[in-house]
Parts: C-alpha cells; structure tokens; sequence
C-alpha cells in the first residue's frame, strides 16, 4: 500500500489593476480609436492578429490583450483562453477586434462561427461580448453596428 500523496501544481491568482488607461467606451468608434494606439501600422496589411478590450461594469477599459498573431489569412481565437484572461482581470465585458490584411472588411464564414461561439459562451460566464471588430488600415466594421452579434 503505497501512502504518498500526490503532487499537484498549486495555482495562485492574482490581481494588479494598472488604471493606464481611464478610456470608456460607448461606441465602436470609440473601440476603434483606442486598439489603434496598440495595433502597429507597419504590419496590419501584412498578417492578421487578434486583441481583446477588456472592459469593466462601467465600460472603462481595462486592459487590452494580444490574444494571438496568425499569418496572412488567419489568426487562431481559443474562446478558453479569451474567457480565462476575461475572468482573472473581473472583466465583465469584452471586444474582440482583428484585423484584415487584405483590406476586405466583409466578416469571413470563420469569423462568423467563432464570434458566435464566443459570445454564447461569454453569457455563461456572466461576461458581455459587446462587439466584434475588424480593422483595416483605414477603416473598421462593427458586428454590433450591423446586428450580427
């Protein structure tokens, strides 16, 4: 009879609120003008990425998160992780916002699917998807703007 316990991994959570950024956000214009200060310019024609705006009760952004940095086509989004950084930061809204390299701001089947997966699963959480944007070089489209949320 073997009487050891077990290892495990402990886990510790943490909260360190920064208040950088005091911004609240009302409308996707506003989103935009705020991921625009973190997006860099020289490589949004060159390969997609994904960020997330973290937003509190109020709608003053939290935080943004560089969620994943894909190829010319793509970016991945696992709703796992963007739900994982939402809940350890008591965010209780989110934006997710990536880009188009190509220019063509028409939400792609892929981008349709997940902004749907994410958001059914965000209401299990308690946690608002209040849009879902993607950026070109000069412009944005909203999925809230255009009732596909």
């Amino acid at each position: 009879m073997n009487n050891t316990i077990p290892e495990v991994s402990e886990i510790q959570v943490s909260y360190k609120p920064n208040k950088i950024l005091s911004s609240k956000i009302i409308t996707s214009f506003d989103a935009v003008q705020i991921i625009r200060k973190f997006w860099n310019e020289e490589t949004i024609q060159m390969q997609e990425e994904v960020k997330v705006i973290l937003l509190n009760n109020s709608s003053h952004v939290l935080g943004i998160y560089n969620l994943s940095t894909g190829g010319m086509t793509s970016s991945l989004v696992d709703v796992r992780l963007v739900l994982s950084v939402a809940l350890k930061c008591l965010a209780t809204g989110i934006i997710l916002v990536h880009n188009h390299p190509s220019g063509n701001l028409k939400p792609s089947s892929a981008d349709l699917n997940i902004v749907k997966k994410l958001n059914e699963s965000c209401k299990f959480m308690d946690i608002t998807l209040f849009d879902s944007i993607i950026i070109t070089k000069e412009n944005y489209m909203s999925f809230a703007d255009e009732r596909l949320l």
